[in-house]
């Protein structure tokens, strides 16, 4: 029988050439424990910062360090903007993540939208475009500088791409401005809900 690993396969004696952390969905809230949007999952906010808490202690003590922290967004829960404890809760979060020794990369999900809107969050620190690799444009590229997206190299033949989801969306736009009209317009014909928040029926792909 052939033993040797198939490609890909990470054995012992397999070098390591960089580890990276990620963590998703903190959703931090001062609040008792919950459910998700469709009722079938418990949340529990105010425990996250211990789960955060520990995850950056284990990465902390790795014998050798993860480059960098991915945070996938996502990082309070949208009921702080109904308690109008957004910035609190940031703060909050954000002092945890002070006590990680590597740097942390952060993207933005449906939540940060519903606390903050676009120009509160470019602004604030979980803008972490100063981490992306300067590079030398195509004189023919036209860059936006609406929009929240960078890459970086962590290591040789390695290149991360963090993408703004929320570049064409309702959430965080100026509700007058053209953008947030095309982008009602085109939420309309793809989702049949009144509720337009609502996945019902909704076909992911």
């Amino acid at each position: 029988m052939d033993d040797k690993p198939s490609p890909g396969t990470v054995n012992e004696s397999s070098e390591l050439l960089f580890s990276f952390g990620v963590i998703a969905d903190i959703q931090y809230a001062n609040l008792e424990d919950g459910y998700n949007y469709q009722g079938n999952r418990r949340r529990y906010y105010r425990h996250s910062l211990l789960h955060l808490q520990g995850a950056i202690e284990h990465w902390n003590k790795e014998r050798i360090l993860p480059c960098c922290v991915l945070q996938l967004g996502d990082i309070i829960d949208g009921y702080n903007a109904q308690y109008k404890a957004s910035e609190k809760s940031l703060e909050l979060v954000m002092n945890v993540f002070q006590m990680l020794k590597v740097p942390v990369h952060h993207t933005w999900g449906n939540h940060e939208f519903y606390n903050f809107s676009r120009d509160y969050l470019t602004n604030s620190k979980l803008n972490t475009k100063y981490l992306e690799d300067q590079i030398v444009h195509h004189p023919g590229t036209v860059t936006s500088g609406n929009y929240y997206a960078y890459h970086f190299v962590p290591f040789p033949k390695f290149r991360f791409i963090l993408l703004d989801a929320y570049d064409l969306s309702v959430l965080g736009v100026d509700q007058s401005s053209p953008k947030y009209q095309q982008c009602l317009k085109m939420l309309r014909e793809h989702n049949p809900n009144l509720e337009l928040n609502s996945p019902q029926g909704e076909l992911f792909l």
